[in-house]
């Protein structure tokens, strides 16, 4: 028999990847990948894989707790990787409900279903919870989140985020669930939603736009390859304990405007600008609300128990990712025009 796993959020940037990993590693798994195909859910990020003998694709909302139910009671899923979520902090800030239904609702609404569909004690059932870094708060200028870290979430986004963990939990500890966390830092590479730092300030330089900092520059943040975080997704479900919960991190600190300008001289290189060219598109704007200043992941217990370590150096990893959307434009074009939204209707009518 086959195992069928779920992977929720699979259109989106990691959730992607992670789909891609599984399809083609597990031929002996059906993956079914649930997404709602908000705006930064994308079925082109999965062309390569689409006429795959073990791909499913399934449109739906984590929020509607009868289809999720339905869902369940078609497929007999065998695990769930549940990594849809509402991501963005800024725009937590605008609209905090949105947040609240799809990160807290929506994980309970899976976590029902499991609880109800799954017997008590049964062999070979997981539900792996894909949260982040941004539970833990803000650190000072040394010391590392580790997995015991307290919780001090300070944006709705991570506030959201820190109330889907604890459900985790309350439902293994409660029900009996079989659970696994992973708290991950900043992902960056191929596929992102050019909201986020990199893929927008690439395409910024690229077309000459200013390239807005927030503050003074200085936070700091922990970068991992998001090829690398597939790579740990997969260890940890296959190989990570029961009810435990791991820290993916790249050992990769860095500066918002010393990423930045790593990345204005890779793209002036690629370009063939004058050196300083986009680095004179800096521009220093306002800082948003509740802006933690600094995260940093230890992920010391992932590469002890799991053997799971980082592949790529941020300078290469940046230099590869660059590659990708240069080389990508009709992807970025289709992201900012909105045109990847039909993709969908073409494909499935």
């Amino acid at each position: 028999m086959k195992k069928t796993i779920l992977i929720t959020g699979g259109a989106g940037f990691i959730g992607s990847h992670v789909v891609r990993l599984f399809v083609n590693k597990y031929s002996d798994y059906n993956i079914v990948n649930l997404d709602k195909l908000t705006y930064a859910g994308n079925l082109e990020n999965l062309s390569d894989v689409e006429n795959a003998d073990n791909y499913i694709f399934e449109k739906g909302d984590i929020v509607d707790k009868d289809f999720i139910n339905s869902l369940f009671e078609k497929y007999d899923f065998d695990g769930v990787v549940h990594l849809a979520a509402e991501s963005h902090v800024d725009r937590s800030i605008t609209n905090p409900m949105e947040f609240i239904m799809t990160n807290v609702v929506g994980t309970v609404n899976l976590l029902n279903a499991a609880k109800n569909h799954w017997k008590a004690n049964e062999e070979g059932k997981l539900f792996y919870h894909v949260s982040t870094d941004e539970v833990y708060g803000s650190l000072g200028n040394t010391g590392l989140f580790l997995e015991t870290t307290s919780y001090d979430p300070q944006s709705p986004y991570s506030s959201s985020k820190a109330s889907s963990d604890h459900f985790v939990r309350a439902y293994g500890n409660t029900y009996g669930m079989p659970y696994v966390i992973s708290n991950c830092s900043n992902n960056y590479g191929p596929n992102q939603f050019p909201e986020k730092l990199l893929p927008l300030f690439i395409n910024n330089i690229k077309t000459s736009k200013p390239l807005p900092v927030y503050g003074d520059g200085l936070f700091t943040r922990d970068w991992l390859y998001v090829v690398d975080h597939a790579r740990a997704i997969d260890i940890i479900y296959h190989n990570g304990r029961n009810t435990e919960t791991y820290n993916i991190g790249g050992f990769n600190e860095w500066t918002n405007i010393d990423l930045i300008k790593i990345m204005c001289k890779q793209m002036d290189e690629f370009l063939g600008n004058t050196e300083g060219t986009a680095e004179g598109l800096i521009t220093y704007v306002k800082d948003r609300p509740g802006h933690d200043k600094r995260y940093a992941i230890d992920a010391t217990k992932l590469k002890n128990e799991l053997g799971w370590e980082p592949s790529l150096q941020f300078e290469e990893g940046l230099s590869k990712t660059i590659k990708w959307y240069l080389d990508n434009e009709e992807w970025m074009n289709n992201v900012t025009s909105g045109d990847y939204q039909k993709y969908y209707s073409e494909q499935y009518g």
